[in-house]
């Protein structure tokens, strides 16, 4: 699983999400955060509280293809947390 910070053009504040490695969202934060380092602490912090198992990874590898396909949000920090 991936700890992510974003943001976007019509909401500038920073937002974290956590992905499976198939790139699929598994939970996004509706809170807002000044910071890129707040959103991706906070987004390792529910990550670490999740009891989820990242079943795209066994199926599927390490593949990035699904980042380049996904062109809808830009992201500017990514966080690798072991699970």
């Amino acid at each position: 699983m991936q700890v992510t910070a974003f943001s976007t053009a019509a909401r500038p504040e920073w937002r974290w999400r956590i992905c499976d490695y198939g790139g699929e969202i598994v939970e996004e934060s509706h809170d807002h955060f000044l910071t890129i380092a707040a959103a991706v602490a906070q987004g390792a912090e529910r990550l670490a509280h999740m009891n989820a198992v990242d079943r795209a990874r066994a199926a599927r590898g390490d593949s990035t293809n699904h980042a380049r396909r996904r062109g809808r949000t830009r992201f500017a920090s990514s966080v690798h947390v072991a699970t």
